[in-house]
């Protein structure tokens, strides 16, 4: 195997597969990166940790075909150190892998590339076309609500709900929810769940896209297959039926709140400071005619945060965990918001003005005298 290409084209195609390299695996292949040159003057870099796959394509110059796998941290801090310059990369038949820049030369070890397991393809044919922008709010709006609880089963993982004309993501943890909706014009219905790290994944590499303005999303029963700008993603879907988080939501509220969103981001990251974090980071919070009052206090001292805004129904004290109400405040960019609650021991919902566009419920924190 022989090719010549450009050492930050190359190290921006190592940065993207290197996202399905497991930091944690005993298996040796799967710390590796396989390159395989065709004699067209192709170069993919593939990654796997059996749950994710990421293949990435560049063209390259006077290529020799053939295959290596390369480990994955030392084949990056290399390129990554060398200069921006043509790079030639040499492998010979002992599976020893030769690194040249104008004044450095590296020769490490390879493995063999018939150990390292196969991507697979998706067998199904439902294919959806999404807005690359549109796919990457969605899953900032919601991932953080997933449980990072491995023995919680499927909501470790992101619902996509596909309805005709629209998708919606679901993330939920037991103690809170996010939902996010969009319109789109796939025609095509159906659910899969998706692992909220690997769903992270997904949207590190699609904000570091510079190309092109839509992905193409293909489905079947255990897999799915993303391709965007030069890079294929294959990944496994996890099995299980997903929570029916419609019943979850409230369908009726005694006290409808609309409130400036940054102020009272601001006012909770304040109030946050002297929340305890032995006590679920608790704030109390105060809905009293027109007026939010949000406190917190610790043995270091107290905080009263005070906004003013637009309430029918009764009054009401509740608490809540200061970082899932930062989160989902922090999640949307809407000047407004409606957050609808019914009591101190039921969940608040944190809507937008019109429409139903996102949508974040959070359980209370119960509030005890000495609060």
């Amino acid at each position: 195997m022989k090719f010549t290409c450009n050492q930050q084209q190359l190290s921006k195609a190592i940065n993207t597969v290197s996202k399905a390299v497991s930091s944690r695996t005993t298996i040796p292949i799967l710390k590796g990166i396989l390159l395989h040159v065709t004699k067209e003057g192709v170069l993919s870099l593939s990654a796997s940790d059996l749950d994710l796959s990421i293949e990435k394509k560049i063209g390259v110059h006077s290529a020799e075909e053939g295959s290596v796998v390369v480990l994955s941290k030392l084949f990056s801090d290399i390129i990554r150190k060398l200069p921006n310059e043509n790079l030639t990369i040499v492998s010979n038949e002992e599976g020893h892998v030769t690194i040249r820049s104008s004044s450095s030369e590296f020769t490490i070890v390879g493995l063999p590339p018939d150990e390292f397991p196969h991507m697979g393809e998706v067998e199904g044919n439902q294919k959806i076309v999404l807005d690359k922008d549109i796919f990457r709010e969605m899953i900032k709006r919601t991932i953080f609500s997933a449980s990072i609880d491995e023995s919680k089963g499927i909501i470790v993982g992101t619902l996509l709900e596909l309805e005709e004309n629209s998708l919606n993501m679901v993330a939920l943890d037991g103690f809170r929810m996010a939902v996010a909706r969009e319109r789109i014009t796939s025609g095509e219905t159906g659910k899969i769940v998706i692992s909220a790290r690997i769903l992270g994944e997904i949207l590190k590499i699609i904000s570091e896209s510079e190309d092109g303005d839509f992905l193409e999303l293909m489905i079947d029963k255990k897999k799915a297959m993303l391709f965007l700008d030069g890079t294929k993603v294959v990944l496994r879907l996890l099995e299980g039926e997903f929570i029916k988080y419609r019943d979850i939501t409230p369908k009726e509220h005694k006290i409808h709140v609309i409130v400036n969103r940054n102020d009272l981001l601001t006012s909770v990251e304040r109030a946050s400071l002297l929340a305890k974090e032995g006590k679920n980071n608790l704030i109390r919070c105060s809905v009293n005619d027109q007026k939010w009052i949000i406190t917190s206090r610790s043995e270091e001292g107290n905080v009263r945060e005070e906004l003013m805004i637009s309430k029918e129904g009764e009054d009401l004290d509740i608490g809540f965990n200061s970082k899932y109400l930062m989160e989902a405040l922090k999640a949307v960019n809407d000047e407004e918001i409606r957050i609808e609650l019914n009591t101190s021991v039921s969940p608040c919902l944190i809507k937008p003005l019109e429409g139903n566009s996102f949508e974040y419920l959070i359980l209370p924190v119960r509030l005890t005298g000495t609060n």
